[in-house]
């Protein structure tokens, strides 16, 4: 039996329906008509979730691994003769696997990403001979990536625990991880229907959640019940920040400049000042019209990031060069944008325009299927209303006032600050206008 819990419009082309499904899973699809479809289960496994160190990266790979109903090698076999994609990511809070295939291929996928929730083996020398070296090669690629281990650090600086632990397994600490390790995270997740959710583009949510109630059930039938150990309580987030400056030869020289918080009613605010922080230009080649773009110097690209997450928000700029001088002028002019925006100096029209800017950049993330699942899937977890119209008039409603209030309290708290490359050009935290 399926229970329509809402119906809620996704965009002006189609509609998301959200169901609880009788096993307990929330389900959500929007159908526009387009010839292909994906679909994406979302477990709450991210590495806030892990149990030690690298769990979560290791569960990502050993995703569409052996199970009770057919190998690895027969998964890839068998989606490649469908011309379909198997794909996982993983984030903070969430592991994603997804299924891209062409309409009317939705049994056999939906079968695949069912096994894997149902009858998993997580077989050890899958772990050492396809899943470790996997962890090792992406963990070294974060950190000859400077953007990428910037926030890696600025995560563990603003949170410490739970979200600020990495997203990739240090490669020096892997033989720590066993397969019992990965198999408790698992666990743990799909034992709780709260923390399963499954969505759809390109199929209907009725026979999303028939073809997905169908074929866990049958895995689960003939799979053994596993044993779920008890889980260690997630503390809420709590930010401190912090600076850190790591030498490294790799890559362009980084700066990352930012602030967190904790209070999820300014999430849209945030969203605005993202957007007015944000120095990239409508059109590329063209100048940008951001007041912070003035004062970064040229060779430096600099762009916003805000990373919202359940119960805490990270957002600032990450500036990228060769040149350490022209980086500390660039830095210092990020900060001197976040201390106008608290002093109240951001004009009406530059206001408008951020406020347009971060409505336009999360509706039209809501458009593409990473973005569909990114912005709806967390809510379909709290069993929220699976729409952004909430979050968009937000950000509509921000006000000169608003913005400057929750800039000045960003302002206010300890900064997060992290330099990577060249440590004799780039600059230190205070003397880019930080304060500890």
């Amino acid at each position: 039996m399926l229970r329509a819990s809402r119906v809620v419009s996704a965009s002006k082309r189609g509609f998301a329906t959200v169901v609880d499904a009788a096993s307990g899973f929330k389900v959500a699809a929007v159908d526009n008509g387009q010839p292909s479809s994906s679909v994406t289960v979302l477990l709450k496994a991210g590495s806030r979730y892990q149990p030690k160190p690298g769990v979560a990266h290791a569960l990502s790979n050993f995703t569409f691994k052996s199970t009770g109903k057919r190998s690895a090698l027969g998964t890839i076999r068998e989606a490649e003769l469908y011309g379909g994609v198997l794909s996982s990511s993983l984030s903070r809070e969430h592991l994603a696997l997804t299924a891209e295939f062409l309409r009317g291929d939705e049994a056999y996928f939906v079968d695949v990403l069912a096994s894997f929730l149902a009858s998993p083996k997580f077989s050890r020398h899958e772990l050492s001979e396809y899943v470790l070296p996997a962890v090792h090669s992406e963990s070294a690629a974060a950190t000859q990536s400077a953007p990428t281990h910037a926030l890696e650090l600025a995560h563990a600086l603003a949170f410490r625990n739970g979200l600020g632990y990495s997203l990739y397994a240090d490669s020096h600490a892997t033989g720590n991880i066993t397969a019992e390790d990965i198999r408790d995270l698992h666990a743990h997740a799909v034992s709780n229907p709260s923390s399963v959710a499954v969505l759809g583009t390109g199929i209907s949510t009725e026979s999303l959640a028939k073809l997905f109630e169908t074929a866990v059930s049958a895995h689960k039938a003939s799979a053994k019940t596993p044993v779920v150990p008890s889980a260690t309580p997630v503390p809420a987030t709590a930010y401190h920040g912090g600076a850190a400056r790591v030498s490294s030869a790799h890559g362009p020289q980084t700066i990352f400049v930012g602030f967190g918080s904790t209070a999820s009613a300014s999430v849209p605010t945030l969203h605005a000042l993202a957007a007015h922080l944000n120095p990239e230009p409508a059109l590329k080649w063209a100048a940008s019209s951001a007041p912070v773009a003035s004062g970064i110097p040229a060779g430096i690209h600099a762009r916003s990031v805000l990373l919202p997450y359940s119960d805490a928000t990270l957002v600032g700029v990450v500036l990228e060069g060769s040149d350490g001088a022209a980086l500390r002028e660039g830095a210092k002019a990020v900060v001197g944008a976040f201390k106008d925006a608290a002093g109240g100096k951001v004009g009406k029209e530059e206001l408008a325009r951020a406020v347009a800017r971060a409505k336009f950049q999360l509706a039209a993330g809501v458009e593409a299927r990473e973005g569909y699942v990114g912005a709806f899937g967390p809510k379909v977890l709290k069993g929220e209303t699976a729409s952004v119209q909430g979050t968009l008039e937000g950000i509509q409603a921000v006000s000169g006032t608003g913005l400057s209030q929750v800039a000045g309290d960003l302002v206010k708290s300890k900064p997060t600050y992290v330099a990577i490359g060249d440590l004799h050009a780039l600059p230190y935290a205070d003397e880019i206008g930080l304060s500890a």
